[in-house]
């Protein structure tokens, strides 16, 4: 199981944490200093000096879990971000991989990760959680017959407050559009239907048959010019809808597809073709990695042939996020988590 969740990591009730760590034998700021503190600060640091040492960044070490309800410690030496640094990035990976490798090798079957380096580090946040998402993933699909349990926990003041603000809004916007429709839908229907019906009726009962179907071939008729002057002037597909709004707003590709935490492969292939047909939670995470508005985001999706509905829960929650201008796919998906929904990140 992998999922992500919105915590302290000092208070996950996991086997082991993962703790973000320096080279040097020396407590750094940020998850670093919380996870001394609350393991027991001297103890903890005394056990690396004589236990450890020196360790390269992307190396990884295990240690006692001391006063934490965790038994075990995995410290990941994470590396600084410097933009464009591949050496970065792959040292990202490896605190990762080899964290998860570890756990593995002392039969750990729960941990918890921080977004490592995206604190003091300076790591982007949507990039650091492609990196997890992608190590996590690789991890369980090599170890499908291992039960652990992984969690990726976002924890600092911004998303707290966020997530706080969000629990009584969101819940109120559903209600507003979901609930709401859906009251519509069971009420109203039946007498719509039956309206239909009578107004039907009517215009059988009053029109003789063969000006009802002379009225009938004269409408299709009229119907299907209007439609072929369409097709011979179709807007823009999905993908050069999608490009052209990516450059109006000065953006740049990467930035999209990291913040909507899309695969770099899937957003070149809708780049690159245009007619590519991306499936809706695609579409709905390029909304949020474009920074859409929401009448730009309901013209995008019509253009793959989606829409917003009503009716559907993901669908309100995510009309949330892009009507309020929360461009956050992290907090998104935390949200779809509490509401019962599945996740796209995890």
């Amino acid at each position: 199981m992998f999922r992500i969740v919105r915590n302290d990591i000092t208070k996950m009730n996991t086997e082991a944490i993962v703790n973000t760590a320096n080279a040097e034998p020396k407590v750094g700021a940020g998850c670093d200093t919380a996870v001394y503190k609350a393991a027991g600060y001297d103890e903890l640091l005394a056990y690396r000096r004589e236990n450890i040492g020196v360790v390269n960044e992307g190396d990884v070490f295990i240690t006692p879990g001391f006063n934490l309800s965790a038994k075990y410690i995995i410290h990941a030496v994470s590396p600084r971000y410097e933009a464009g640094s591949r050496d970065a990035e792959a040292k990202l990976r490896a605190c990762y991989r080899k964290s998860l490798e570890l756990a593995k090798a002392n039969q750990i079957k729960s941990i918890a990760f921080p977004l490592i380096s995206t604190g003091s580090f300076k790591y982007p946040k949507e990039e650091g959680m492609r990196i997890a998402v992608d190590e996590i993933n690789a991890f369980m699909l090599n170890n499908k017959h291992d039960n652990i349990d992984i969690f990726l926990v976002v924890f600092c003041d911004e998303t707290t407050a966020l997530g706080e603000k969000l629990v009584t809004d969101l819940e109120e916007y559903i209600d507003q559009n979901y609930v709401d429709e859906k009251l519509r839908e069971e009420y109203e229907y039946k007498y719509e239907y039956e309206a239909e019906v009578r107004h039907f009726a009517a215009a059988i009962t009053l029109s003789p048959p063969k000006n009802l179907i002379d009225r009938q071939l004269r409408q299709y008729r009229s119907h299907t010019n209007k439609i072929d002057k369409r097709m011979q002037r179709l807007p823009e597909t999905f993908s050069q809808c999608l490009m052209s709004l990516i450059r109006d707003k000065n953006m740049n590709n990467a930035e999209v597809y990291k913040r909507a935490i899309v695969d770099k492969k899937i957003f070149s292939k809708i780049k690159n073709n245009v007619n590519y047909h991306p499936q809706k939670l695609t579409a709905l995470c390029l909304c949020i990695g474009a920074k859409l508005n929401l009448d730009e985001a309901k013209d995008l999706l019509a253009r793959a042939g989606y829409a917003l509905s009503p009716c559907d829960k993901t669908d309100v929650i995510f009309s949330y996020f892009i009507e309020n201008e929360i461009y956050d796919m992290i907090e998104l998906d935390i949200q779809l988590e509490k509401h019962g929904l599945p996740c796209i990140i995890a």
